[in-house]
């Protein structure tokens, strides 16, 4: 301990005397000058104190092991902690390269050496949060359509069958980054939450026409949906080719100050585009598939509109 104290005061110097100068402590240390502190060498030839008030040669009483230690400790809530840093090449394997290390390596580590713990900083724990938010935020967007839908239908099972179109315009965004070779980020997830109130139009303006079809002409269920999607099929063919149309140029852009923007629009065009062409053949199917658990249930009312008396709707 008298050794390791020696050289540490020969080079981190040895506190000899503090003054007080108004707001400020000023400390005094004594220690080696510095052109005798600059290399190995000058810690070969550092002479030792012994008990007995002999001056030796540092390695004479003690042997040196050359290794290596860090420059700087760095702890965090009283724990020390090291900061590791790599750049991913490509980026797209990002995510790829994440999961390999969360499922094998850092658990491996963690077992090895007991009381390690790891976690994801910088641009990661930033993307985490991000997306955190924006979950948060899709789920509140969620809730809201529903309650828009659900008080004007005076339903709460036509709300859901409007927003079946939702979770297939997240895969046809998905499709979309994988067709033109972008990676999800942030921006293509805040395009999700976008899409979730563009492309429930469709299937809104299908199922509308069909409950006036009904109310108004008296149809069932069946025919109403068939000339509702006939009828509709135009209007809703056109505002989906507009919006992807009025996408495009932003899709196909090549220049790196609209890369940024890119996978946004490929959210939404691709999104609404695919949702489209499922909408026409799955939501009229789930409208008659739902009616029909009405009726084999024997509910007074069918998908929020009510039973005619008898022979008032009677229809072929």
């Amino acid at each position: 301990m008298n050794i390791a104290s020696q050289v540490r005061n020969s080079f981190q110097g040895n506190e000899s005397y503090r003054q007080q100068r108004g707001r400020n402590e000023v400390t005094i240390r004594v220690r080696r000058p510095e052109s005798e502190r600059v290399s190995l060498y000058d810690v070969e030839n550092l002479v030792i104190q012994t008990p007995a008030g002999d001056d030796v040669p540092l390695f004479d009483v003690a042997t040196a092991t050359p290794g290596r230690a860090y420059t700087s400790i760095s702890r965090r809530d009283a724990r020390r902690t090291v900061t590791v840093s790599a750049d991913v090449d490509p980026v797209g394997e990002t995510s790829r390269v994440q999961s390999v290390l969360s499922s094998d390596v850092l658990p491996e580590l963690a077992r090895d050496y007991p009381g390690l713990t790891y976690a994801y900083e910088g641009k990661q724990a930033d993307f985490a949060e991000s997306l955190s938010a924006l979950l948060k935020g899709l789920i509140l967007a969620l809730l809201t359509i529903y309650i828009l839908l659900a008080v004007p239908f005076k339903s709460y099972i036509q709300p859901m069958v409007v927003m079946l179109a939702i979770p297939f315009g997240i895969v046809g965004a998905l499709l979309g980054h994988v067709i033109m070779g972008y990676n999800i980020s942030i921006m293509s997830i805040m395009g999700v939450v976008a899409l979730g109130g563009v492309v429930v139009n469709d299937s809104l303006v299908l199922i509308e026409y069909t409950n006036r079809l009904r109310s108004e002409q008296g149809m069932n269920p069946f025919d109403a949906v068939c000339n509702a999607a006939i009828r509709r099929f135009r209007p809703i063919l056109l505002t989906t080719l507009t919006t992807f149309c009025g996408l495009a140029p932003m899709i196909f852009e090549t220049s790196r100050q609209a890369r940024f923007l890119i996978p946004m629009a490929l959210s939404l065009g691709f999104g609404i585009l695919f949702a489209t062409a499922i909408t026409l053949i799955i939501v009229p199917a789930l409208y008659l598939m739902i009616d029909d658990l009405h009726v084999l249930f024997g509910k007074a009312r069918r998908i929020g509109l009510p039973i005619e008396p008898s022979g008032a709707g009677e229809h072929a």
